[in-house]
């Protein structure tokens, strides 16, 4: 069952009766993405899962940004710890009930911790990587995996200032307004996990020719030209709830 307008609003609402386990600063996002045939897309996703489509497309991401001030509820933030870079590949699916999320096929980070924990924890493909971000106006972010062969990437993007709201129906709402992401577990069950956050504040990128080297390092052997769509984010403020298992 394909999501309704309803049930992509109503995740955007903080859960009810929950406490979250995690907090977390999401700051200076790049969002690029590529159409993709979502026929192409769906032999990639485990059983539980479709793809999320806008008009009939699906999409492939690769999301750069700033982790800050992370902590376990109850714990205070550490300096070292709780700041690091990250940059993910996602797509966007459903569950069979029409719940709307994210999938990941890999998530970067510079934190040899945050890789051990977010694969034990919640279950995630986390790589550790080589990544170093300059920012001023326009933000200098690379990386490269610690695998032989690969080389490093770098995006440069311009920090976004005076960013307005997804409308409702738009590709930028279909892309931005996720508020839970799916992962398996190690026997292979389907898991959720809810975020909850301020709407983004995004403002477009007029750059189109972005490196699709993610893509690739994740098995993707498509013919990437230009992506289709392309924007940065300003800060949001992140609780991260308890995953869940998918009846």
């Amino acid at each position: 069952m394909k999501p309704n307008t309803d049930q992509r609003e109503r995740l955007r609402e903080r859960p009810q009766n929950k406490s979250p386990v995690m907090f977390q600063t999401w700051d200076d996002l790049l969002f690029v993405h590529w159409e993709i045939d979502p026929d192409q897309l769906q032999g990639t996703l485990p059983d539980g899962l479709q793809i999320d489509t806008f008009e009939g497309k699906g999409y492939l991401g690769i999301v750069p940004f700033y982790m800050k001030n992370i902590r376990p509820r109850g714990l205070p933030c550490v300096p070292y710890l709780s700041n690091f870079l990250e940059c993910n590949v996602r797509t966007y699916v459903h569950d069979e009930k029409g719940n709307p999320g994210v999938w990941f096929y890999s998530l970067d980070t510079s934190r040899w911790l945050a890789y051990k924990i977010g694969r034990a924890l919640f279950s995630l493909p986390y790589y550790w990587a080589e990544m170093k971000a300059d920012i001023d106006k326009c933000i200098s972010y690379s990386l490269r995996r610690r695998k032989k062969g690969i080389e490093k990437v770098t995006y440069d993007y311009n920090k976004s200032f005076d960013g307005k709201l997804a409308k409702s129906g738009t590709l930028e709402y279909f892309l931005l307004e996720r508020y839970q992401l799916f992962a398996t577990n190690k026997s292979g069950r389907l898991l959720s996990c809810r975020v909850h956050h301020s709407p983004y504040r995004y403002s477009q990128c007029d750059n189109k020719q972005w490196p699709s080297d993610l893509l690739r390092w994740n098995g993707f052997d498509f013919n990437f030209k230009e992506a289709s769509h392309s924007c940065v984010a300003n800060r949001v403020d992140v609780e991260v709830f308890r995953p869940q298992l998918v009846a």
